[in-house]
């Protein structure tokens, strides 16, 4: 028999929360594998859970981008697109500048304090693996979660940290490593943080729109790549 992460006892709602939450995590982390079937009866069955929680969990995926319903062919998880990652990451440079600005105005010092530890642990990381990687977190552990909670502006925070959040941590976690730069975005988190730190919210936008900048124009690089490649 299959024991359920889920157990029997909890309420409709929860179990819905709870499965939604694994499923994020097992789309993020490439456990159900991009563009696959998404199989309600099988989900069910492994997990041993009712259609009536996951068919709600997968309603939420789909509001999240995580999952995708084609004509004739049912849901499906999305398709990594390099197109679509580099208008992720133009609507984000935006988003995250003006969150950046308003956390120099908003942030609290007990907020600016765990963002110093924070940084602390991703620069132990860095050495540790000799720059191969950052320290991928979700939540309270990422760095610009944390910067657009301090933003205190709800639409923001709805925005960046539930339409697109999940969506950007899945291309970030599955794409090439030739798109990580740990070394260099340690430095450029510590300038943004010093900004904000400062209550500098021009020097806070600037740094962090040009902090995102960079990625999306590694994207965009490679999207030239692959076209160059193709021809």
């Amino acid at each position: 028999m299959t024991l359920s992460p889920f157990g029997s006892m909890e309420k409709e709602s929860t179990k819905s929360e709870n499965l939604t939450n694994y499923l994020i995590e097992a789309i993020v982390e490439g456990q159900i594998p991009l563009g696959s079937k998404i199989s309600e009866p099988e989900i069910a069955k492994k997990l041993d859970v009712s259609r009536g929680p996951l068919r709600e969990a997968i309603m939420r995926l789909e509001g999240l981008g995580l999952i995708e319903r084609i004509p004739h062919v049912g849901a499906r998880v999305i398709s990594f697109s390099y197109a679509h990652l580099a208008e992720l990451y133009a609507v984000r440079e935006s988003l995250e500048g003006m969150a950046a600005r308003l956390a120099a105005r908003h942030i609290t010092d007990e907020e600016l304090e765990g963002l110093e530890q924070l940084l602390s642990t991703h620069s132990r990381h860095i050495e540790k693996v000799e720059g191969k990687s950052y320290f991928h977190q979700q939540g309270d552990f990422d760095f610009h979660y944390r910067i657009i909670k301090a933003s205190r502006n709800s639409k923001l925070v709805t925005l960046l940290c539930d339409e697109l959040y999940h969506l950007l941590r899945m291309y970030r976690y599955q794409s090439p490593q030739s798109h990580s730069r740990p070394t260099k975005a340690l430095a450029e988190h510590k300038h943004i943080l010093q900004a904000i730190r400062s209550r500098d919210e021009e020097l806070a936008e600037m740094l962090m729109r040009r902090h995102i900048s960079s990625s999306r124009q590694l994207i965009e690089h490679q999207i030239l790549e692959q076209k160059e490649n193709a021809s």
